[in-house]
């Protein structure tokens, strides 16, 4: 970190009557970050650090990073340290057709990638029995993943088949819908029911965001052709990375209204 963004954990003075003194840190670093004196991805110095160029306590110097990882200022990496929070470029995802993510990010000239979390064969769960017609004695092909964009991470996905879609887990590369396309299972069409939740636990962890942040959780039913569900699918979306658009046409006479006018 050069001297001059070294210079901002230096200005907190005490003063009577003035605000406390990790209020005071907080907007030192809240200003450098938007004037640019650190950036995004850069790294904090240490705790213990910045305790001793400012002269105050670690607990000051910890409450202050706190509420700026809250506010999504500030990310924290187990095992690395406290870093300046990547801009995020919104992505604004149609639910009128279905694409792929890695399709999505390249339309938007983003790099995609992701890290495989599972995958495996499992006892199905009651709701995977009830939506992919399984019986209790049948297992369940699980592929899990996080999905990343310009190394920013952004969704995780959680997949459920049948073994007869989709038998060998394993086999599945970067791509599911490729390793469908080649028994004539991938899906055609898809319903998708989208909620919003609070991330909690392991999922903030891998999307690198405060517990507690909002993000979108979107459960999908995909089908073949033929009307056979192929695929339930669970998702978490952050909150501040995903807009979901959806066309709406007026209803022609005879037709049901999903609103009023």
């Amino acid at each position: 970190m050069s001297e001059a963004a070294e210079s901002i954990f230096s200005l907190v003075k005490a003063s009577e009557g003035g605000a406390p003194l990790y209020l005071q840190l907080k907007k030192n670093i809240e200003d450098a970050v938007q004037r640019g004196v650190i950036g995004p991805g850069d790294a904090l110095p240490s705790e213990r650090d910045i305790a001793i160029k400012a002269d105050i306590s670690r607990v000051t110097v910890r409450k202050a990073v706190q509420d700026l990882v809250k506010s999504g200022i500030l990310v924290q990496r187990h095992g690395s340290g406290t870093f300046v929070a990547p801009r995020m470029e919104r992505v604004e995802q149609s639910l009128s057709r279905l694409t792929s993510f890695t399709d999505d990010m390249a339309r938007r000239g983003m790099s995609a990638s992701s890290v495989w979390l599972d995958k495996g064969i499992y006892p199905p769960s009651p709701d995977e029995i009830m939506i992919l017609g399984l019986s209790a004695k049948e297992l369940v092909a699980r592929v899990s993943r996080l999905r990343i964009a310009n190394e920013t991470p952004m969704a995780i996905e959680r997949a459920s088949l049948s073994l007869a879609a989709l038998p060998d887990p394993e086999a599945v590369g970067s791509s599911l819908y490729s390793t469908l396309d080649k028994t004539g299972s991938r899906p055609a069409r898809a319903v998708q029911r989208i909620s919003a939740v609070n991330l909690v636990g392991a999922d903030a962890r891998l999307l690198e965001v405060p517990e507690g942040s909002a993000c979108l959780h979107i459960e999908r039913i995909s089908y073949l052709a033929s009307g056979k569900v192929i695929e339930f699918t669970r998702s978490i979306y952050r909150g501040d990375a995903y807009d979901f658009v959806a066309e709406l046409r007026l209803a022609g006479p005879g037709e049901e209204s999903g609103g009023t006018t």
